[in-house]
């Protein structure tokens, strides 16, 4: 509780005494914060019906991982959170070793934690990271196993192509 009273406080103190522009920098960085939310609950995608989603399954240990983790930051700020989501589901047994690799690697989309690895096993995940892609519907159309800086493009296109097919349509 003490830390939404610190961030209404200093989100007050920078409204009175910043300029309107430092102003909306902080409210973007307190967003992103809000962003990635981590949450105890399984993943489910029904919760995200009518979005696409990049479901991206992740462990500390990871190496490709650090390099993932900067883009899928940088496609979920690209596209629309009413169109496109970035989920990613942490497989680490201990808690405190993906709280770490956060603090090194911060995000900014949602987090799931599945120490046990049951949603991992119901996706069929082979290697980390691992990652989903998911039409509106909530049904998977593309898979990756890795990440490769050098497929960054062909992701973005998978990307905008199931937003393009999407009842929205929409691509920034």
């Amino acid at each position: 509780m003490k830390k939404p009273i610190f961030l209404c406080l200093i989100i007050i103190f920078v409204s009175t005494h910043c300029s309107a522009e430092n102003a909306t920098i902080l409210n973007s960085v307190l967003a992103s914060q809000k962003a990635a939310q981590h949450s105890n609950k399984a993943f489910n995608i029904a919760s995200y019906k009518g979005k696409v989603v990049y479901l991206d399954f992740w462990a500390s240990w990871c190496i490709p991982c650090r390099k993932s983790f900067p883009w899928m930051n940088k496609i979920q700020s690209k596209f629309s959170v009413d169109d496109f989501v970035v989920v990613t589901i942490n497989v680490d047994k201990k808690r405190k070793l993906a709280e770490d690799f956060l603090k090194e690697y911060p995000a900014n989309f949602k987090i799931f934690y599945d120490p046990k690895g049951d949603t991992a096993r119901k996706y069929q995940i082979k290697g980390m990271p691992s990652s989903i892609l998911f039409d509106v519907d909530g049904k998977p159309v593309i898979a990756h196993k890795g990440f490769f800086s050098k497929k960054i493009p062909q992701y973005e296109t998978e990307i905008k192509n199931v937003l393009a097919s999407s009842p929205h349509g929409k691509t920034k």
